[in-house]
C-alpha cells in the first residue's frame, strides 16, 4: 500500500483523507460515549490516545505511523469534546439518556 502511495506521490492525499474520516468517526463516538457513559468515558479516550501515540512512534512506515498519530490525537481531543458534549446536552441541543441519573 505504501509503495503505491509513494510511487504516485499520494501519501499526503491519503493521510488527508484518513484524517477526514477519523475526525468524522470521532464525532458520533463522543456523542454516544457521553449518552451512554457520561463524562466518565474520558478515561477510554485517554488510554486509547496514549496507546495509539506510543504505537505511532514504533511504526516505521510514514502512512501507518501518521494514521495512528492522527487517531491518537483525535482520541485525546475527544476528552475535551466529551465535556463540551455534556454542556450541549444541558442546553438541550442533544438528548439526555433517561436511564442514566
Amino acid at each position: 500500500m505504501s509503495e503505491l502511495l509513494t510511487t504516485y506521490h499520494l501519501t499526503g492525499i491519503a493521510i488527508g483523507l484518513i484524517t477526514f474520516l477519523i475526525i468524522g468517526l470521532f464525532h458520533p463516538l463522543v456523542i454516544k460515549g457521553e449518552y451512554y457513559f457520561g463524562v466518565n468515558c474520558w478515561w477510554a479516550f485517554l488510554i486509547a490516545g496514549l496507546a495509539l501515540l506510543i504505537a505511532a512512534v514504533y511504526i516505521k512506515d510514514t502512512f501507518y505511523s501518521a494514521t495512528l498519530a492522527v487517531t491518537g490525537f483525535s482520541s485525546l481531543w475527544s476528552i475535551l469534546e466529551v465535556f463540551e458534549q455534556r454542556k450541549r446536552v444541558q442546553k438541550g441541543w442533544f438528548p439526555k439518556n433517561p436511564k442514566r441519573s
